[in-house]
């Protein structure tokens, strides 16, 4: 080998070594990420990944999963409690939406960040699971989250954090159960109408919370069923709540029935049937029409009267079949022909077609009847019974209301209210309140609100941490303070100070006064059960269990890969495919 060969060898050997050394030395420092360079192969560049894809690993994919849930949990926190303030939300069609519900409003941020989409998921996790709570769930994991980022940049592993919630969660829900307190709802509904209450107080129809909570109360006990086992059965379905824009809130109503959005479909018809026999069907009340396309040829004029009143003769039987069986009311779910009416109108048979399904279940289990989808099976035993079948115009719409039914296993409440918006938001606070008198029916236990139960469970973690060895200690400790969060988001959303009254929380407690809280409404700290604050049991179990879980999932993420998104092709020159390709298309 020559002097140059070698030379040259040393010369690109040492240009290697301090190039390595460089890199080295920025990884030391935290300035470059070596897993960021492309994987060599044989001294081939080997790429994993789709061009154009990102991936971040380690701290900052944990860090930026972290800030994402956080953010979420910031934007809803305002609208927490009594003295929350509502959101004004704007969707791609300009439609607007005033709520300071958790999970509408997070519905409709329309969030694209994906560990922000886990909190979403624990607001819907939370609504159709409890009902309420959404937001009180939300903030939770975020706090969660938010301490244990802390307790990252300590070094503590994820794994440890996680369980150490775990931990805390198990021993959170068994002190909730312990302290709980059971009722029987069958002696005194006085504990179902103040949980209403304590719902609807943090809504936009708070105004109206005590009118409203005696309705949402009589409609659950009027269609909950006992069950074999003694336990009692309630589906919120079985409500029906419709609403109409007019009047107030104040005038909205309990029906002993169902309210059908639907008018009576002719003007010869009788508007008001009392001891209605009503027949529920399934089926179109008009003549067949072929599969296939099909043509007859009539020669002789005679034989098109007697094709025309063969098709009547046949719609006519339709109307004697139904008149057989003692009806004197028709709910069709689907059309009825001219004929069909015209005929039912000369027997003073009222009749509304086009029903929704949904509705058709409803009065079935309203009146007692059966719903019948075959005509020919139609007989005395399917029709159900109500004291008053009658259309009335409710603002500028006709509905007609099927009420003074025997033993309604579905009924209706009717919503009044002045703008449409008011009339939804009004639907989502029913909703609410329904779901949470449903969790009482179901399992009749209470705690109080306010705040107590967090401040009791979070004094009780703490005394807990103190036994546990180990870095789950700090976990523990940690999920104590995120629970503690509840009473500074309420304190502030009141305007009160958060720090004495997170003080006074923590000595009452301690002393042993369990149902301590925040009266929000007269800004102090006091009993909440002599105030009359209640919450049920499942609402608070389902936020420990949904805040956890999002948690633990979000924290065990040390790697997030996000694939390019797919662009589109360049249109062709001269217009778009399909269009000819005319020239000049693209002007235009």
């Amino acid at each position: 080998m020559s002097c140059f060969s070698r030379c040259h060898i040393g010369f690109v050997a040492r240009k290697i070594y301090i190039v390595n050394g460089v890199l080295l030395l920025l990884a030391l420092r935290g300035l470059l990420d070596l897993s960021s360079l492309p994987t060599q192969a044989g001294g081939v560049p080997v790429l994993v990944l789709k061009e154009g894809a990102s991936r971040s690993r380690g701290r900052e994919a944990q860090h930026s999963n972290i800030t994402a849930a956080k953010v979420v949990a910031e934007s809803i926190k305002s609208a927490f409690g009594p003295k929350g303030m509502d959101k004004l939300l704007v969707d791609n069609f300009g439609d607007i939406t005033v709520t300071s519900d958790g999970r509408t409003i997070l519905d409709e941020m329309d969030i694209q960040h994906p560990a922000a989409k886990m909190l979403v998921e624990v607001a819907k996790t939370q609504d159709n699971e409890a009902g309420d709570g959404t937001t009180s769930a939300v903030i939770v994991a975020g706090e969660l989250l938010g301490r244990a980022e802390a307790l990252i940049d300590k070094n503590l592993h994820p794994t440890v954090i996680i369980d150490g919630y775990r931990q805390a969660s198990e021993k959170a829900l068994e002190v909730l159960e312990k302290i709980a307190l059971p009722f029987d709802f069958l002696k005194s509904a006085e504990f179902l109408k103040k949980t209403a209450v304590t719902s609807m107080a943090s809504k936009l129809v708070a105004e109206y919370k005590e009118y409203l909570s005696d309705i949402v109360v009589k409609a659950l006990l009027e269609v909950m069923e006992k069950q074999s086992d003694g336990s009692y059965r309630v589906d919120v379905d079985d409500v029906k709540v419709e609403k109409k824009t007019g009047e107030s809130l104040g005038d909205t109503k309990l029906v002993n029935g169902i309210v059908v959005d639907k008018e009576i479909v002719h003007s010869g018809m009788p508007k008001r049937v009392e001891n209605a026999k009503i027949a529920l069907i399934d089926a179109s009340l008009e003549n067949d029409k072929p599969e296939f396309d099909s043509k007859i040829n009539i020669e002789d004029p005679v034989n098109i009267a007697a094709f025309l009143k063969q098709e009547e003769d046949m719609l006519c039987d339709m109307v004697e079949k139904i008149s057989a069986t003692g009806a004197n009311v028709v709910i069709c779910q689907k059309g009825i022909d001219d004929m069909v009416q015209h005929f039912l109108a000369k027997k003073g048979i009222s009749a509304i077609r086009r029903a929704k399904k949904s509705d058709m279940e409803k009065l079935a289990r309203a009146i007692g009847g059966k719903i019948i989808s075959n005509l020919s099976d139609l007989s005395s035993k399917d029709l159900g019974s109500v004291a008053l079948v009658e259309e009335r115009k409710i603002g500028d719409d006709k509905m007609t209301f099927i009420e003074g039914c025997k033993n309604p296993k579905a009924i209706t409440i009717l919503i009044r209210g002045g703008t449409e918006r008011l009339n939804n938001e009004a639907e989502r606070s029913m909703h609410d309140a329904l779901c949470v008198i449903r969790d009482l029916i179901q399992e009749p236990k209470v705690i109080a609100g306010g705040s107590a139960i967090e401040m009791e469970l979070a004094i009780s973690l703490k005394k807990h941490a103190q036994t546990v060895s180990g870095r789950e200690q700090l976990a523990i400790m940690a999920f104590a303070e995120a629970l503690e969060s509840i009473a500074i988001t309420l304190s502030e959303n009141a305007g009160l100070d958060p720090i004495d009254i997170l003080s006074e929380l923590r000595s009452r407690h301690e002393k042993g006064e369990t149902w301590t809280g925040i009266d929000v409404n007269s800004g102090i700290v006091q009993d909440m059960t002599k105030v009359g604050v209640y919450e049920p049991i499942v609402v608070k179990r389902q936020i420990i269990k949904s805040a956890y879980e999002a948690a633990a999932l979000i924290l065990k993420i040390d790697d997030v890969i996000a694939s390019s998104k797919n662009k589109m092709p360049p249109a062709p020159p001269g217009g778009m495919g399909g269009m000819g390709g005319y020239p000049g298309a693209g002007e235009y």
